[in-house]
């Protein structure tokens, strides 16, 4: 019998004469010899089916499965739930710490959402419900909330007002501000300007040479983002301007960065250390102005939002970003078919998002009758898409920390959520009562309202129609608090679900799913409900 490897102390399945005959129900293979039961390694793949078995199966293949459908068996643990590595791709070049990102509804996804999911280690879509300029301002305030080298910081001349530094307080929040000879990045640095020297004078007219700070602590290049960060720390002051040789103004750092820094250690950051952040556009001629304005305020990933990519519209739009843009990185969608998928990827995309009509607010399958049941959509495109480098994202039918793990077991690099994170206090909109309920509103970008707020072109990429088509609904949802808990909860769940399978990190765990190893079973409907909370007269459902 061959000798069983080892990976972290665990045995892999070691198949033997043995232990097939076992399998195959020859009761004289047990005990051995000497007596003894063969180890239950040897066993293991008696139980559940893979996947090629569940979404390809000549008798099963007619079938299309939903995540409550399937259950996936536990494997062994050999590592604490705290070693579970979730780190993961949204697209071919941007790796995030954690697989979740917020969904491109005008509901979910606006900078609050963007900067707290960037903080945790996801990232935020922000949605194009919104004018031009307002879209840019929301990308410009995620970008902005958190900085390493900040390169282009506001600037003003010694002759500018107190009444100008009061102008950028109201409007960005801050009153840390350079002085230079010009008041251009790359002039001579002269002076700062904080809240502290502005505070008490009286005249807002006073020119800024007159009360700026002059005795500066400053930073020299070339220095490294570590370095300045020690001496910012070490200064005790707000902001550490960065100069060159000549003293002229190269970059500046702020103080609240580096306590963001020690707080949120695992964020999505770019490389100038500011948080990423995405946005979705349309396929419409407009969408490509939108698109320019997006890039100059500093996305990084663009979202194609269709609820079915595959067209000539989408194919084009592509093609156009990579050739206008070819820095910028690209997510394709909604596809939930490989043929939809090969299209997408042949006209150059860096990441798919899968899903059509699964979603909790999304009625396209029921008005449209076409569609995939997400856990099959999935599988599917996840296993094209592999072989050619793509991540996929799974977009729908996630209610609940066991859906994002089935959803990654099934291929999925990424899960998008929008019921799942609607109802927290970084949502857009404000909170109401009904019937002494904490709600907050929460529509799909293919009901009536949505639509007629500028989401048609999701759904109608020639213009407008002369009869709207819903394709959602509008509705409400119990307030879930700050992202802040809530997305540690769902971090710790999911981090449970791939322990419970023996995967100890997301990589892994899609290794299993393509080698057999990860083992499946479908689920009845009485196994459905055995698996919910069941034979209570009542109870309280708390998540965290």
């Amino acid at each position: 019998m061959p000798t069983p490897t080892s990976l972290r102390g665990r045995h892999q399945n070691a198949y033997s004469p043995r232990s097939t005959a076992i399998l195959k129900g020859d009761t004289d293979a047990v005990p051995d010899a000497n007596g003894e039961v063969p180890e239950d390694t040897e066993l293991v793949s008696a139980d559940g089916y893979a996947a090629t078995e569940v979404f390809g199966g000549k008798s099963l293949s007619c079938l299309g499965y939903t995540y409550d459908d399937i259950i996936l068996l536990p494997g062994h643990i050999n590592f604490g739930v705290d070693e579970v590595d979730l780190t993961t791709r949204f697209t071919r070049k941007i790796a995030l710490g954690l697989p979740f990102v917020s969904s491109p509804m005008d509901t979910v996804t606006e900078h609050m959402m963007a900067i707290m999911m960037a903080l945790h280690g996801g990232l935020g879509i922000i949605h194009y419900n919104m004018t031009v300029e307002e879209q840019a301002k929301e990308v410009r305030k995620c970008k902005k909330y958190k900085n390493g080298f900040i390169t282009d910081p506001f600037t003003l001349t010694p002759e500018h007002v107190v009444a100008d530094v009061q102008r950028i307080k109201e409007t960005y929040g801050f009153a840390g501000i350079p002085i230079t000879e010009d008041g251009k990045m790359g002039s001579k640095l002269v002076g700062m300007v904080t809240n502290r020297d502005i505070d008490f004078v009286e005249d807002p007219e006073t020119p800024l040479k007159d009360i700026m700070s002059t005795n500066l602590i400053k930073a020299t290049e070339p220095v490294t983002l570590t370095e300045a960060n020690t001496i910012l720390r070490d200064s005790k002051k707000g902001k550490l301007p960065v100069v060159d040789a000549d003293g002229n103004l190269v970059s500046l750092i702020s103080r609240t960065d580096l306590m963001k820094n020690r707080d949120y250690p695992t964020a999505s950051k770019d490389a100038t250390g500011q948080l990423l952040c995405g946005c979705a556009v349309g396929t419409r001629p407009g969408d490509r102005v939108r698109l320019d304005a997006l890039v100059k305020a500093g996305i990084d990933v663009v979202v194609i939002d269709s609820s079915q990519g595959d067209s000539v519209y989408q194919l084009d739009m592509i093609r156009w970003i990579k050739e206008t843009y070819p820095g910028l990185q690209v997510v394709g969608g909604n596809v939930v078919t490989q043929s939809q998928a090969l299209h997408l990827i042949q006209a150059g995309v860096d990441g798919l998002r899968v899903g059509m009509g699964s979603g909790s607010i999304c009625t396209t399958q029921e008005v449209c009758a076409v569609g995939r049941p997400q856990a099959s959509a999935v599988y599917n495109v996840a296993k094209l898409a592999r072989r050619f480098g793509v991540p996929i994202t799974a977009d729908g039918g996630t209610a609940s920390t066991g859906h994002i793990v089935k959803a990654l077991s099934m291929g999925a690099s990424c899960t998008m959520m929008g019921s799942l994170l609607a109802g927290t206090e970084e949502t857009p909109g404000e909170y109401f009562f009904q019937d002494g309920v904490r709600l907050k509103r929460y529509r799909g970008m293919g009901s009536i309202d949505a639509m007629q707020q500028g989401s048609e072109k999701r759904y109608n990429w020639t213009g407008k129609a002369a009869v709207k088509v819903a394709q959602g609904v509008s509705g409400a949802v119990v307030d879930k608090g700050s992202l802040k808990r809530y997305i540690p909860y769902l971090t710790q769940g999911t981090r449970h679900g791939l322990q419970d399978m023996g995967a100890i990190s997301v990589s892994e765990m899609h290794d299993s799913l393509y080698n057999g190893k990860l083992r499946i079973e479908l689920r009845s409907p009485a196994a459905q409900r055995e698996g919910g909370v069941h034979n209570l007269y009542s109870y309280e459902k708390r998540l965290f």
